[in-house]
C-alpha cells in the first residue's frame, strides 16, 4: 500500500463509491439484529441528486487513486437579521474512513478540506454530532462543545 494521499472535492461521478462507502460505514456501526439490506443503489441515485448542485457539499480521500474515505457538509441558511452577519452554517455528517486507512492521514485531511472551504465560503460555524469513536478528532481539529445549543429529539 502506497503513501500518496489526495483529497479533492466529490463530483457526481463519486455517487457508487460514496454509496458503497456510506453501506460500509453503517455496517460498520450497526448494533443488535440486521434487518433486510436497502439497495446500494438508492443512496447512489440520492447522492447523484444532490451532487448536481444545492446545498449539500462532499470530499473524498484517495490513496494510490482509490477513494479510502469521505465527508460530507451540508450548508443551512439562516434568516437575515439586520444587526448580525447571515453567514450559513455547515453541517459536518458522514465523515468516514475505511478501517485500512485511519490513522494514516485521512482523517485530518478530509476536515482540513472542509475547514478551507469553510473559510473560503465565509461560513459562520461547522456543526457536527460526533460519535465516541471520532469525537477526539473533531476536537484535535478544533471543535468544542457549545455554549448555546440545545437538542430535543423528536419522538413519535
Amino acid at each position: 500500500m502506497g503513501t500518496d494521499l489526495t483529497v479533492r472535492r466529490a463530483g457526481v461521478e463519486d455517487a457508487r463509491v460514496l454509496a458503497e462507502l456510506r453501506w460500509a460505514f453503517k455496517r460498520e456501526d450497526h448494533e443488535g439484529p440486521v434487518p433486510a439490506e436497502r439497495p446500494v443503489a438508492e443512496a447512489e441515485e440520492w447522492l447523484r441528486k444532490r451532487l448536481r448542485g444545492g446545498p449539500w457539499r462532499a470530499w473524498v480521500a484517495e490513496r494510490d487513486g482509490a477513494v479510502c474515505g469521505h465527508v460530507f457538509l451540508h450548508l443551512v441558511e439562516r434568516v437575515p437579521e439586520p444587526f448580525a452577519d447571515n453567514d450559513p452554517l455547515g453541517y459536518v455528517t458522514n465523515f468516514y474512513v475505511a478501517p485500512p486507512f485511519r490513522n494514516r492521514g485521512a482523517g485530518a485531511a478530509l476536515l482540513a478540506a472542509v475547514d478551507g472551504y469553510a473559510k473560503g465560503a465565509g461560513l459562520n460555524t461547522l456543526i457536527v454530532w460526533p460519535s465516541e469513536r471520532s469525537a477526539p478528532l473533531y476536537r484535535r481539529a478544533g471543535f468544542r462543545a457549545p455554549e448555546e445549543l440545545l437538542e430535543r429529539p423528536v419522538s413519535p
